[in-house]
């Protein structure tokens, strides 16, 4: 039955990689996919350290000898998976202004009195870009904090008027119904356990569309027409992971919030988003991954599921050119995901799996996180045990890495966020 269940799901996977890759190379032409662990290569993940930088070291030896590895490891991973963030265009960096529209108490359910600030982060015209562009953010903050408070920070998918049904919210570019993607941001949870909450639609500054990735938005901004893009331009992914830190930059100019605790979630391509955010941007103080899969929490190496061939396939306009270089050859990779999350050390970060979202390699993101706990050792914390067993649904395993699998597919359940906002409290409280 089991096998009857796993077969249904990748028959599945097929079917929605072809709907949602438009352009993309057709799935007849890709390798068949990995979905039995027995089919998993055998493979060898790349050190932290060498052996002999390790071996007889201190704690204090091994934080220094981390700190110079980590910038090596944030060139590789821009280098072959993200992109390099764009050189200033006519020697001028991206100029940003704030714009402040609304600071307003409103009613909000269960929270009760609380401020709602909605602002505009703008970047003017400039050379390849005729327009400005915008991005829209709201911020929901505790009306009866006495001091500054911890916020949770997240990209949305389908525009700020779908995390609640607040009037008052601003109507983005998505036509979608007001209130509509409740079911995944808890917001009053949030606040009425002195939490922040601050959101900007992923479209905003960069859309998510090969067609237009690189005309449109910021992205004009950042290409030559008629230019051959470098084998480690920047992408989409790159690129919302810069967008949550200009939201960051919006966030520390508010008095009301503790800009040392800022927690930064993302789902699915917004997990990818938000780990290689907290990789680049030291300033978010904890971060959540669910359900990110390849190229974010789990280990390229296992080639299950969403591999490098058919994420390249799918989705060109997401990484740098020379990732799709990688397909059917990970263990070329100079790195691979477990370092991604080992770059957050020691800040905290729990990665959320489901059952049923086999395309995403559940199990490999826990390996990946299990594997990245030993740099959190270093700093005299503890992630996961390295003979922790994959666990069962429902059992977050780890303390400072923190892993669960529970059941269901794709999505934010409310389970997920039981989980994250306990960790929050124990973390940034």
């Amino acid at each position: 039955m089991q096998q009857r269940r796993i077969r249904n799901i990748v028959g599945s996977w097929a079917l929605m990689a072809a709907m949602t890759a438009p352009g993309a190379r057709a799935a007849q032409t890709l390798t068949p996919l990995i979905s039995r662990e027995e089919n998993v290569p055998a493979y060898a993940l790349p050190e932290f350290l060498p052996a002999a930088a390790v071996q007889g070291a201190s704690p204090e030896q091994l934080r220094a000898r981390w700190a110079e590895r980590r910038e090596d490891l944030r060139r590789l991973f821009a280098e072959h998976i993200y992109g390099q963030e764009p050189a200033p265009v006519d020697g001028a960096e991206e100029a940003m202004q704030i714009v402040v529209h609304e600071r307003a108490e409103v009613e909000l359910g269960r929270a009760g009195t609380v401020w709602r600030v909605q602002a505009d982060l703008v970047f003017p015209p400039r050379t390849g870009r005729a327009a400005e562009v915008r991005g829209r953010v709201l911020v929901y903050l505790p009306r009866s904090a006495t001091g500054p408070v911890p916020v949770w920070l997240a990209l949305n998918f389908k525009g700020n008027h779908t995390v609640h049904a607040d009037p008052g919210i601003r109507i983005g570019k998505m036509d979608t119904p007001r209130g509509e993607r409740v079911n995944r941001w808890p917001v009053e949870e949030m606040l009425a356990r002195g939490y922040g909450f601050a959101t900007m639609h992923y479209g905003d500054l960069v859309p998510d569309d090969p067609a237009r990735v690189f005309t449109h938005g910021l992205g004009a901004g950042w290409t030559r027409p008629g230019v051959e893009r470098a084998p480690d331009a920047w992408a989409a992914i790159g690129a919302w992971a810069w967008s949550l830190s200009r939201v960051m930059d919006l966030l520390v100019t508010m008095p009301e919030i503790d800009a040392e605790r800022v927690a930064v979630m993302g789902h699915s391509r917004l997990g990818r988003a938000a780990l290689w955010a907290a990789a680049r941007d030291e300033r978010f103080a904890l971060v959540v991954s669910n359900n990110s899969g390849a190229m974010a929490a789990a280990l390229s190496r296992r080639r299950f599921g969403e591999n490098v061939e058919r994420i390249t396939a799918y989705f060109p306009h997401w990484f740098a050119p020379r990732l799709a270089t990688y397909a059917n050859r990970e263990d070329a990779l100079p790195v691979d995901q477990h370092e991604l999350l080992a770059l957050i050390a020691p800040r905290p970060v729990y990665v959320a799996s489901a059952a049923d979202d086999l395309w995403a390699d559940p199990r490999g993101e826990f390996l990946a996180a299990q594997a990245a706990s030993q740099a959190y050792r270093w700093w005299g914390y503890e992630g996961i045990a390295a003979t922790q067993v994959y666990p069962d649904l429902h059992t977050p395993v780890g303390d400072r890495v923190v892993y669960h699998v529970r059941a269901g597919g794709h999505d934010v359940t409310a389970y997920d966020w039981e989980q994250f906002l306990a960790f929050a409290d124990r973390h940034l409280r």
